[in-house]
């Protein structure tokens, strides 16, 4: 039974409760989202109770950080180290996203050694097969895709990004808008190519029912990916990505239908004005289903500081109703990421995800502010420090200082504000 038809049934399941107790909500309040689609819990059946995690309308914005090898950069411990970094700085999920040597064996000991659910992109994989195999990426066929697909659901995987809605129709569209950077998902070019080459539909949305039985058996959430999102300012909010938006929509509600988990994905390069009206736009025409957004990033500009524009495209994103922000790294459209990399990429979108969050009057947010704020007004640093959202970099710049003065900083010493105010607030001697 899936999450999905529990709630349906009016039945709790472990997960509910977990994700209850998380969230601060009733365990009804996950129970109806997950009824009628805006809540997902995305724990594959074979790894359910492990590590339940709620996305959706209501709750915590989540943090998604990606890992995974490439074919110049290859070794699973590179990339375990990589996990523990995106869980240490509080990632709640990673995808695994490799493309380089053993793609099974480096999925497989990052399902095994992580405490967050995982989610991959199946694609990748069949694409990689058919080159192995001395054939060209667009010679793979449709059971090869789907084969993919179920290998990654078999070893546990929790969500998989699918897709679905890049159609033959974007072929001509993408001919016809004069796109300044075409298509940067790589999903999205494998199945733009496969359909020209084999003069055939997106066999992932022409077979979606057996995509949405293969899910809905292991209890795994699709998300539906962005194919055909914006990789600069210039292409946001065009008529290719709002006709993939389209597709998406109706696809979420075959999913819903289906007792399938579903969430979207969301735009990567959008000028700051734009972002409220495109997550408004997802929400509407995808019954607000949950809505996972890679940044977005505000400028294409901030290369080597690109986790800063896509920590304040996500802030916006998620005040306006966005549920789950994939990281950016500071070596994005530069390189792999390494594991400070990651580290610093999910440090800046919790950043975000929590200045949203009290905006959404999220449970606790506003009161872990506050709690930090009577810490300094108390000068109780050891609290301060543990308050802080990446306590290890606080507490490093702070013992880097020699205050003459312990209990103030270096920055204001003896002139300290709070410290005399106190004096003037308090009873004279």
């Amino acid at each position: 039974m899936t999450q999905v038809e529990a709630a349906r049934q009016g039945k709790i399941t472990d997960e509910m409760r977990v994700v209850a107790e998380r969230e601060k909500r009733p365990v009804a309040f996950i129970s109806e989202g997950l009824k009628n689609g805006t809540i997902v819990i995305p724990v594959n059946r074979l790894r359910r109770g492990k590590y339940a995690l709620g996305i959706g309308a209501g709750l915590a914005t989540k943090v998604n950080a990606n890992i995974g090898s490439s074919s110049d950069e290859i070794s699973l411990e590179t990339e375990l180290e990589k996990l523990r970094a995106a869980i240490d700085a509080g990632a709640d999920t990673v995808m695994d996203l490799s493309t380089g040597g053993d793609i099974d064996a480096i999925r497989d000991g990052v399902i095994q050694a992580s405490t967050v659910p995982v989610g991959s992109v199946p694609i990748y994989g069949a694409a990689i097969t058919a080159v192995r195999s001395k054939r060209a990426m667009v010679e793979m066929t449709e059971d090869e895709i789907f084969g993919s697909i179920e290998r990654h659901l078999k070893s546990g995987i929790d969500f998989v990004t699918v897709h679905c809605g890049v159609t033959r129709s974007a072929i001509e569209r993408l001919k016809q808008c004069g796109r300044l950077t075409d298509v940067v998902s790589r999903g999205g070019s494998f199945m733009l190519e496969w359909m020209y080459y084999n003069d055939k539909e997106n066999p992932l949305y022409s077979r979606y029912d057996d995509l949405l039985e293969m899910a809905r058996s292991y209890d795994a959430t699709l998300s539906l990916g962005d194919g055909l999102r914006p990789g600069s300012l210039a292409d946001a909010t065009d008529l290719l990505q709002v006709s993939e938006l389209v597709v998406l929509g109706e696809l979420v509600k075959r999913a819903q239908t289906a007792a399938v988990q579903v969430m979207v994905e969301g735009p990567g390069h959008v000028p700051l004005n734009e972002i409220e009206a495109n997550v408004l736009m997802e929400k509407k025409m995808c019954g607000d289903a949950p809505f996972y957004v890679l940044g977005p990033l505000v400028t294409d500009v901030s290369a080597g500081y690109d986790h800063i524009a896509g920590a304040i495209g996500g802030a916006v994103a998620a005040a306006a109703g966005a549920d789950f922000l994939c990281y950016v790294t500071p070596s994005e459209h530069l390189r792999l990421p390494d594991s400070k990399d990651v580290r610093e990429g999910v440090i800046a979108s919790r950043i975000a995800a929590h200045a949203a969050d009290i905006v959404k009057r999220i449970p606790g947010a506003a009161e872990w502010d506050r709690s930090m704020s009577e810490a300094r007004k108390a000068l109780d640093w050891k609290r301060m420090l543990d308050l802080a959202i990446d306590p290890e970099r606080a507490s490093k710049l702070r013992e880097s200082s020699h205050p003459q003065d312990a209990t103030l900083c270096t920055m204001c010493g003896e002139y300290c504000a709070m410290k005399k105010v106190k004096g003037v607030l308090g009873p004279k001697q």
